[in-house]
């Protein structure tokens, strides 16, 4: 061009991704592995076997910082992560940060440490977040069969905002209060239920202390309740839309499924549905207001409807009104076969011979660490309230600057922990091994 051969290139990088000629994403792995090991030198000079930052700290930065970097765009260069050069390049970059977060040597190996540490390796997560985007985007999985995911409503098919009406829940929690405010031509009780792995839903009509009409709901075994919740309170704006009566109360108490209803900006399938029932009841100059009741609380209409949706649960035998598939559901499947194949790695391989002594199943340790953070973390956060506000320090300033905030922060965690006596929940016999 010009007069000057413009040369091919080997590689283009497009959004972030590099791609190369021969679509190895070699170059693209190198790439990340190299910006996840600069954030990691950084880390590693608060952080060393005998003092320095909390585990929990340290699992945090990762979690939010180094774990993202990796996992960007993993859909696109996840069949990458079968070559066993991409392993060695991940585990690399994993192996340094598992040891600082159960405070071992570094002749710890990759096994022990990711099992002490309760992380996942790098190249399963890569697998695990692609095939998750894969789903989101409606591509069926192996593991969940004919299972159709659950989609949200796309923003263009919304509802203008001059379109929306305004929703009320008003707060009921006694009978005395329910009474008060049932003087409606009809009042729908909702509820959702799972029990002994079976999901089912139910609504009950009332006029006056007459019920009218009941309906119950089956769902597929892979919902969960707040879809059963969600899924009454859309048929209950269906029966509102069909009646002949002027005004409704509709009692839930499930406060998460009617604020979702409630919420204009929430995607989800059902909650968008119902709002188009509402839209065409008030069209008709129907009034519909929405309750929360409280569960469990002897109200005659929330039992009876209770009542109903353990029995479309355990009962039912016909086809299920529901059958989307949860995202959560999906996680949970994915996450399964994540740590089967972990657990195989781990049982199989050569290291790690006395850390099997403690842990002979990486699901099982996996599952204590998870149980264990779940508990810690809530008192830490009590206990350390200016935890997140050093942590945004140490991720914005990466300066010597940066590096007196995490050596206060440490020297800070160490003072609280004496003080209050408490014990590490890293053994330190462990990062011997």
């Amino acid at each position: 061009m010009g007069g000057t051969v413009i040369p091919m290139s080997e590689d283009i990088k497009i959004l972030g991704v590099t791609v190369d000629s021969k679509l190895t994403f070699n170059a693209h792995v190198s790439n990340v592995c190299r910006r996840a090991i600069e954030v990691y030198k950084q880390l590693a000079r608060a952080a060393k076997a005998s003092w320095g930052l909390h585990p929990e700290v340290i699992k945090l930065i990762y979690t939010a910082t180094i774990e993202p970097i990796v996992l960007y765009a993993a859909s696109v260069w996840a069949p990458a992560v079968a070559k066993l050069g991409v392993i060695k390049q991940l585990a690399a970059v994993q192996r340094g940060i598992a040891q600082k977060v159960c405070k071992a040597y570094r002749t710890v190996s990759l096994n022990s440490a990711l099992i002490l540490a309760g992380m996942l390796p790098l190249d399963l997560r890569v697998r695990e977040a692609a095939s998750l985007y894969e789903a989101k985007k409606g591509q069926l999985l192996p593991g969940l069969a004919d299972a159709e995911i659950e989609q949200m409503t796309p923003f263009a098919e919304m509802p203008h905002p001059v379109e929306r009406a305004d929703l009320r829940i008003v707060c009921l929690e006694d009978q005395e209060q329910v009474d008060g405010n049932s003087d409606y031509n009809e009042c729908i009780f909702t509820d959702g239920s799972k029990i002994g792995g079976k999901v089912g839903a139910a609504l009950s009509i009332w006029k006056g202390d007459t019920e009218t009409k009941t309906r119950k709901l089956a769902l597929s075994n892979y919902c969960t309740v707040y879809q059963a919740e969600l899924l009454a309170l859309c048929v209950a704006t269906s029966e509102v839309r069909k009646s002949g009566s002027k005004s409704f109360g509709v009692y839930s108490d499930s406060m998460s499924a009617l604020q979702t209803v409630a919420n204009y900006d929430s995607p989800h399938p059902l909650a968008v549905e119902a709002r188009q029932n509402i839209k065409a009841s008030l069209l008709q100059g129907k009034a519909v207001t929405f309750h929360w009741i409280k569960a469990h609380a002897g109200l005659k209409g929330n039992e009876r409807a209770d009542g109903l949706a353990k029995e479309a649960a355990e009962n039912s035998r016909k086809r299920p009104d529901y059958d989307r598939c949860p995202i959560s559901f999906v996680k949970r499947s994915l996450r399964m076969t994540t740590l089967e194949e972990w657990n195989r790695r781990y049982t199989t391989g050569e290291t790690a011979s006395v850390t099997k002594l403690f842990f002979p199943d990486a699901l099982v340790a996996y599952r204590i660490e998870l149980m264990k953070t779940f508990e810690d973390i809530p008192s830490k956060v009590r206990e350390y309230p200016q935890m997140r506000k050093d942590i945004k320090n140490f991720l914005e300033v990466q300066s010597d600057r940066g590096q007196r905030v995490l050596y206060e922060l440490s020297k800070r965690m160490t003072r609280l922990e004496a003080s209050k006596k408490t014990t590490v929940t890293h053994s330190f016999d462990f990062t011997r091994i």
